[in-house]
């Protein structure tokens, strides 16, 4: 009987116990009701990973992309392929920072949501996981595309290899409701060094490379559609700055005529930040409209 004197005090402990377990363990994830959401983040956990649902996505248009006409219309064509149920490539955007890549991508999702277009945003540090979101996307009666944003490796990183077998794994074929679309400012998405080429040789008039270079190009080769992006001129700037002050919402009593001082205050912006791009010309419109407007409600 004295066993059964103890028993309390055991199942006291066992219930302190589960306690402290329960706090380290995840808490219970709602599925992605893929009917409603449009945009989903790949959130890594202590056990694991899960779908987390984007409630708000920017509401940028194909139309508010300015300065890239050909590289839109060229991944606007791959993008209707593949939500028509038609082959379609694997996209790499790269180029200049701030000229239109992940906003691109953006206006599509917006574009295609209707014809059943869904993307999943999966960060680097999480590429480890390609393979378990892509077992957990195959057989939705939707179409993905996994973006990848800002992607460049090491050599030895974890995610590299994985993100190699997800776009062309020899024997694995990946889901054909799924494509990869990356933005990189890197075409070959490794750096690459002066010292990598000291090995290569001229066979018959032809360089033959080293295994070195061919494994830093291999990645990117996989990659079916390139799309490369540049810096944009003076006059391009000017004209996505115009454009977003009056996408913004600037009422017409409010909005000037595009004069030689606002062109200079505009000019001046790019200057004082070091670069001119989409992304700068698009951050001094709502510095604009916004002191406009705030002015405006002060009288």
């Amino acid at each position: 009987m004295k066993p059964l004197l103890f028993l309390p005090r055991l199942v006291e402990k066992l219930d302190r116990l589960a306690d402290r377990v329960e706090l380290l363990l995840p808490r219970p994830v709602s599925p992605v009701d893929w009917g409603s959401t449009h945009a989903a983040l790949w959130r890594q956990q202590r056990f694991g990973g899960h779908l987390q649902a984007i409630g708000e996505t920017p509401d940028t248009a194909l139309k508010d992309v300015l300065g890239v006409d050909r590289q839109k219309e060229q991944i606007e064509k791959n993008t209707r392929q593949f939500v028509q149920g038609l082959p379609a490539n694997n996209v790499l955007l790269t180029g200049s920072r701030g000229t239109g890549k992940s906003s691109l991508v953006q206006a599509l999702l917006n574009e295609f949501a209707g014809l059943g277009l869904r993307i999943v945003q999966v960060d680097k540090s999480d590429l480890a996981d390609l393979m378990t979101i892509v077992s957990a996307l195959d057989g939705e009666p939707y179409r993905f595309i996994l973006f990848c944003d800002d992607l460049s490796f090491e050599a030895q990183d974890e995610g590299y290899k994985a993100m190699k077998s997800a776009l062309d794994g020899g024997l694995y074929a990946s889901p054909d409701n799924i494509l990869i679309y990356a933005t990189s400012n890197r075409r070959h998405l490794i750096p690459e060094y002066k010292s990598d080429n000291d090995g290569a040789k001229v066979v018959d008039t032809e360089i033959h490379h080293t295994e070195v270079v061919e494994e830093k190009v291999s990645l990117s080769d996989r990659f079916g559609l390139w799309v490369s992006f540049y810096p944009i001129n003076q006059s391009m700037y000017l004209a996505i700055a115009r454009h977003w002050m009056q996408r913004l919402g600037a009422p017409h009593d409010l909005a000037p005529e595009w004069s030689d001082e606002l062109q200079v205050l505009c000019v001046r912006w790019a200057d004082n930040r070091g670069t001119r791009s989409g992304r700068t010309a698009y951050q001094f419109a709502r510095q604009w409209v916004g002191q406009r407007l705030l002015s405006h409600s002060d009288t």
